[in-house]
């Protein structure tokens, strides 16, 4: 079982250095998909952690807009700000971009040069979504070619504490954990597809 483990809304100094730690400690590589805007000289610091730690660090956009709204040009501009800085701190270009809210329109796929990425969720954006809910909801639903999509950012510990459950399990399970790149590469899977946004690769 193949699968991908992916964070929005970092970086900050407190949830993505907990999550970065249980990371290490299981040995599993993620992806993270940062907020442009909260890249800053401190939290920068943990962007070369995650470079070191071999995950891929990707685009949110730079201050969390629903996209929808946006004219081409505002989109653009807040993709390629948040680009810009992840590239100046990672010194990698990101490769995909998670729409905020997952909010979507033909506009933006015509506008944005950049594969689409969801990911199964189970909002743990939400603070009353206990931690039991959240392990269980990714458990049980964990599949070959999966991308799985949670939240570090400031605050958000229940997600800390449902991963030190669901990283054991699903390893039990046979889950061998890969970027959202190299995910694309193991399932023999072209990312660059009009109008999609991928959850499930296979």
């Amino acid at each position: 079982m193949r699968i991908s483990l992916t964070f929005d809304d970092g970086p900050n100094c407190t949830t993505t250095t907990h999550v970065l730690e249980l990371l290490e400690k299981h040995k599993v590589r993620a992806s993270f998909f940062l907020i442009g805007k909260n890249i800053t000289k401190d939290s920068s610091e943990n962007i070369h952690r995650e470079i070191a730690d071999g995950c891929s660090v990707e685009c949110h956009s730079w201050s969390h807009p629903a996209f929808p709204k946006l004219t081409p040009e505002e989109m653009i501009e807040e993709i390629e700000k948040t680009n810009a800085a992840i590239e100046k701190y990672s010194g990698e270009k990101p490769m995909f971009f998670r729409p905020p809210y997952i909010a979507l329109n033909q506009l933006m796929y015509d506008t944005i040069r950049m594969p689409f990425i969801e990911g199964r969720g189970v909002d743990d954006w939400n603070d009353s979504v206990s931690v039991e809910t959240r392990v269980e909801g990714v458990i049980k639903n964990a599949h070959d070619g999966q991308i799985i999509l949670l939240h570090d950012m400031e605050g958000n510990e229940k997600t800390v504490e449902a991963l030190k459950k669901i990283i054991p399990v699903l390893k039990e399970n046979g889950a061998e954990f890969y970027t959202v790149r190299d995910l694309f590469k193991v399932c023999g899977v072209n990312p660059n597809q009009a109008n999609k946004i991928w959850t499930d690769l296979l």
